[in-house]
C-alpha cells in the first residue's frame, strides 16, 4: 500500500510501504476513512526533532475495523471506530485517574498517513460509535481523535469555567479547537490571539469573543487592557515555544490556570516568577481518550463541527504539498483523502 514516510527533514515521500498486520493478540487492523498532518508533524519536517532513519507518519485516525487479534474484546469487524494519537490500555492506575497518556503500557500512534493502519492495545485505545456514521460527519470524526480532543484538554486542564474570561494563545488547529472547547464549557469571553486574517474568521466560528493580534509586551498590554488590568482566569497555551509560554505566564490573572499542550521547544521558566505570580499550570500530551466517548457523541448530535479546521483536502498522493502547505501557513489543517 502507499503510506507517507519522512526520511529527512524537508524530505516528505508517498511511497509503497507494508501492509499492517496483527503482532500481537491486542492489537486491530483499522481501513481508514481519512487521515489528516498536524502541527506536531511540522517539528521533524522542519529538522527541530531528530530523525533517525524513515519515519512512517501520521497519528490521526478514524475508520473502520477490519481485524482484530485473538484478545480484543470491546470492538469488532465492520464497526466505525475513533482513536488517540496515545495509546493505551484504558486499565492501569493512571488511565483509571484519567490520564490515559501516561498509561504504564503507553505507545503513541504511527503510520495513519496511509489506507491502513495497526492500532495497538485496541481495547483501551479504540471507541466505536453505534453505527457506521454518513460520510459527511467523518472530517468532524477524525478531528476528535487528536486536534479536538486536544483543544480539549488545553480547555479542562486551564479549568475553564461557566462565565470564566479566556486567553488562547496559538491560532493553529490547536488553538483553533480550544476556543471552540472554551465556548463549549460555557465561558463568558474568549479572546484569541492571532495575527492571520483567515484564522481569525475561523475563531470567530468557533466561538472568540475578541480578537488581539499583537504580541509580545504589545500583545500583553492588550488582555491587560481588555481585562481590565485583571488578566484571564484560564490561558490554553497551544504552540510550546518560549514566546507562547512568556505570553501565557503574563496573560494569566495571580490564581489563574494555565493549560499549555503545545509540545515545548526551548522552553524554561523561571521560579521566581512563578511563585510570586501564582499561577496554576496542568499539560503535557492529551489524554483524549478520556474525552473520546463525549466529543464523538458532541458531533454526532450535530452539536459542534470541528471538521471546520481542516481548510484544504489532498489526495494521499499529495501528502508532501499538505505538508509544505501547512509548514508556510498556506493551511491550518490539511486532511488527507486515502
Amino acid at each position: 500500500m502507499l503510506g507517507t514516510v519522512l526520511h529527512e527533514p524537508g524530505d516528505i515521500r508517498c511511497e509503497e510501504v507494508a501492509d499492517p498486520k496483527i503482532l500481537r493478540p491486542t492489537d486491530a487492523i483499522i481501513k481508514l476513512s481519512a487521515s489528516c498532518i498536524c502541527g506536531s508533524d511540522l517539528w521533524p519536517y522542519r529538522g527541530l526533532q531528530p530523525v533517525d532513519g524513515p519515519m512512517h507518519m501520521g497519528h490521526e485516525y478514524c475508520g473502520i475495523v477490519v481485524e482484530v487479534g485473538a484478545e480484543v474484546r470491546n470492538v469488532r469487524p465492520g464497526q466505525f471506530v475513533v482513536g488517540s494519537f496515545c495509546l493505551s490500555d484504558n486499565t492501569c492506575p493512571h488511565c483509571r485517574f484519567g490520564f490515559q497518556s501516561s498509561c504504564e503500557q503507553r505507545e503513541f500512534m504511527s503510520g495513519a498517513q496511509a489506507p491502513y493502519a495497526r492500532v495497538p492495545l485496541a481495547d483501551g485505545t479504540l471507541v466505536a460509535t453505534s453505527e457506521v456514521p454518513p460520510a459527511e460527519l467523518v472530517p468532524d470524526l477524525l478531528a476528535v481523535s487528536d486536534v479536538l480532543g486536544t483543544g480539549w484538554y488545553a480547555a479542562d486542564a486551564a479549568e475553564v469555567r461557566e462565565g470564566s474570561t479566556v486567553v488562547v494563545v496559538g491560532d493553529g488547529a490547536v488553538g483553533l479547537m480550544g476556543v471552540l472547547a472554551a465556548r463549549e464549557m460555557g465561558a463568558e469571553r474568549i479572546i484569541a490571539m492571532s495575527r492571520h486574517a483567515s484564522r481569525q474568521k475561523l475563531a470567530r466560528e468557533f466561538g472568540a469573543t475578541d480578537i488581539v493580534a499583537e504580541r509580545g509586551e504589545e500583545g500583553i498590554a492588550r488582555i491587560k487592557e481588555l481585562t481590565r488590568g485583571i488578566g484571564a482566569d484560564s490561558v490554553l497555551e497551544c504552540v510550546g515555544t518560549a514566546e507562547s509560554f512568556d505570553q501565557a505566564l503574563a496573560c494569566s490573572r495571580p490564581g489563574g490556570t494555565i493549560g499549555y499542550v503545545g509540545v515545548p521547544h526551548g522552553v524554561s521558566f523561571d521560579g521566581q516568577r512563578l511563585f510570586f505570580g501564582q499561577k496554576r499550570m496542568l499539560g503535557g500530551p492529551a489524554p483524549v481518550r478520556r474525552f473520546l466517548p463525549d466529543l464523538m457523541q458532541r458531533v454526532l448530535k450535530g452539536r459542534i463541527k470541528p471538521g471546520k479546521v481542516f481548510d484544504l483536502k489532498l489526495p494521499l498522493a499529495e501528502v508532501a504539498e499538505g505538508y509544505r502547505a501547512m509548514d508556510e501557513r498556506r493551511a491550518v489543517k490539511v486532511m488527507l483523502e486515502v
